[in-house]
């Protein structure tokens, strides 16, 4: 390994790239874009569900459960109807996804002590936001109905009972439940790959499409010291990136940043350098650039995206998929990052994460040696 060989080709890199304003500026700014965009667009909190009432009640009874659905801040109640048609044509516009039903004998059934229905109409186009909706409307009628019962035995003078068994919540790391505090972290590990395996999937197609990969390879210039000295103008904006990423994560979206800012660096480098030796493989393996990023995406941004855990639970995922997510290096990076932003481990709870990361780092970059090696042949 000759250091200076590998300054030179860094040097080579590096006056590319700066010539080349227009794609430097895009891959300064696309950590900034990509997190505005799925921040503040990507949302999993499931609240403010359009609503719309058919009361045939009419009586303070209902249009008491009518207040506590415009109470709630899951609800937004759109108005009301006297009529199933208009519910119907509402859900199959998208305009409601949920309708309240009160029948006309509610009131005289709680009167007289008579189990007491009420309907609900969910669109169930999306299952999973139907299914918190329902949970959400659930829970408030039942709230309700246990504060008829305690009126009921107020009423008769006697002593109120509560529930048997009352559940004492404490949500740990996301006490407010907001998606973005997941969401957030786990786009630094799709941003990198899309910088890192993109950019460097192009370096070595370029070269022989431009016809200078003979001239370079007529030169002392080792494979190691190829791919080290290529990928280190690009490790500068995966840097950059990152901490780009990093800082609007913690000062715009005001994710907790509770871990350790060395531990962060340090996996956040070796996962940079695991993916750029990736996208140098692919552009050693492919002669055209076009072919170069097509492989480069589907191999790195579609994997990181899908089958990292960063959006999609991995345990919801049929058995072969699971299996299959333990070769993709994203997975263990957004357990590591998710941890040091919301719980605040370090090594010795995360160590099989950053083993397997420098176990990937370490095998793809003898892969991508050999590979040029193979080229140079």
């Amino acid at each position: 390994m000759n250091w200076r060989r590998t300054r030179a080709v860094a040097r080579k890199e590096c006056l590319h790239v700066l010539r080349d304003p227009r794609s430097l500026m895009i891959a300064l700014a696309l950590p900034a874009i990509l997190l505005l965009l799925f921040g503040y667009a990507l949302s999993l909190d499931v609240d403010q569900i359009s609503t719309l009432i058919y009361d045939s009640d009419q009586t303070p009874d209902s249009r008491e459960l009518i207040a506590r659905f415009e109470g709630s801040r899951y609800f937004e109640v759109l108005g009301t109807t006297d009529n199933y048609l208009t519910i119907e044509r509402s859900i199959d516009r998208g305009e409601c996804l949920l309708a309240v039903i009160i029948p006309d004998h509610f009131s005289g059934d709680l009167l007289h002590k008579k189990p007491t229905q009420i309907q609900l109409l969910i669109d169930g186009s999306d299952s999973n936001t139907a299914s918190i909706a329902r949970g959400y409307a659930e829970a408030l009628v039942a709230g309700y109905s246990a504060s008829l019962l305690e009126e009921e035995q107020r009423q008769r003078g006697g002593a109120v009972w509560g529930p048997p068994l009352e559940a004492q919540l404490r949500v740990w790391y996301n006490s407010e439940l907001k998606s973005k505090n997941y969401i957030v972290p786990g786009l630094l590990a799709v941003i990198l790959m899309i910088i890192a395996a993109l950019l460097t999937s192009l370096t070595i197609a370029r070269e022989w499409e431009m016809g200078t990969m003979e001239q370079l390879l007529s030169t002392p210039v080792r494979p190691a010291e190829l791919v080290l000295g290529k990928m280190s103008a690009y490790f500068l904006v995966g840097a950059v990136d990152t901490l780009t990423a990093v800082l609007i994560g913690v000062t715009l979206f005001e994710v907790p940043l509770r871990g350790s800012l060395l531990f962060l660096a340090a996996t956040c480098f070796v996962f940079l350098f695991g993916t750029l030796c990736w996208g140098i493989l692919l552009s050693a393996i492919s002669r055209t650039q076009l072919a170069a990023y097509q492989l480069g995406t589907v191999t790195s941004f579609l994997p990181a995206f899908l089958l990292s855990g960063f959006i999609y639970s991995i345990d919801n995922m049929p058995l072969p998929i699971q299996i299959f997510t333990h070769i993709v290096p994203a997975r263990y990076f957004v357990h590591i990052l998710k941890g040091i932003f919301l719980k605040g481990i370090g090594f010795e709870i995360l160590a099989v994460e950053v083993a397997f990361l420098l176990g990937f780092a370490a095998l793809v970059f003898f892969v991508a040696t050999r590979k040029l090696k193979q080229k140079i042949a």
